[in-house]
């Protein structure tokens, strides 16, 4: 898939000074697309098919932790853009996220009652988000984070879960974990704690030091 995006900021776009290179998004989430939207930066998105079932099975049976997993398909996910791109000045940015609870890992549901045992699982738990950005040149990661914030859900009822799921209207079946904070899925937490971008799936702050620190973007 390909696309371009510009950010809503004129003044930032415009600036011929402000970034120095093409950057491209290798992701398909209208989260992270939004996020570099706002920022104002200006960015293409394009994607590639990466496996990612085989990644995280391989990682478990390694006994990797849930952050050397996600940079590990967020990374994956880059190469593959940036190799058919096959532009060498090109800074790919990829991104991905695992979510843990006590060693246990959760993936995106494939159905709604899956959402629902998933939901029974994490509810009076808190559980933590692992959320990896790489940025990527040719065949080189030049850069990894990974932004582990930590959610912690209330001791909801059975019957909120049928109210819940009558108002996300099957959208959280995207997401990990299964819930969108950005909609009605925000009702199922007690406390967050973390960047709201990085539980987005794309953290931003060290992005953005990260572009600076390369000489992407202007200090």
């Amino acid at each position: 898939m390909t696309e371009s995006s510009f950010g809503r900021n004129e003044v930032l776009r415009l600036s011929g000074h402000f970034i120095s290179t093409r950057l491209v998004l290798a992701s398909s989430s209208a989260a992270r697309r939004s996020l570099l939207e706002a920022s104002g930066l200006p960015f293409e998105v394009h994607t590639a098919d990466v496996d990612e079932n085989v990644l995280k099975q391989a990682g478990q049976a390694a006994g990797d932790s849930p952050a050397t997993v996600a940079i590990r398909l967020a990374s994956a996910k880059a190469l593959a853009v940036s190799e058919m791109l096959a532009d060498p000045h090109a800074m790919t940015i990829g991104a991905d996220q695992m979510l843990s609870c006590d060693g246990t890992w959760f993936d995106k549901p494939v159905s709604s009652a899956q959402a629902r045992e998933q939901l029974g699982q994490l509810r009076n738990r808190t559980h933590h988000l692992y959320s990896a950005v790489v940025l990527c040149q040719g065949s080189t990661i030049l850069w990894h984070h990974v932004s582990t914030p930590a959610l912690t859900m209330r001791a909801f009822s059975d019957a909120f879960l049928d109210t819940y799921f009558a108002l996300d209207g099957g959208a959280c079946l995207s997401c990990v974990g299964a819930y969108r904070l950005e909609g009605p899925g925000i009702h199922l937490f007690d406390r967050i704690e973390g960047e709201q971008s990085a539980i987005l799936g794309l953290p931003l702050l060290p992005l953005l030091r990260a572009l600076r620190d390369h000489g992407i973007l202007a200090g």
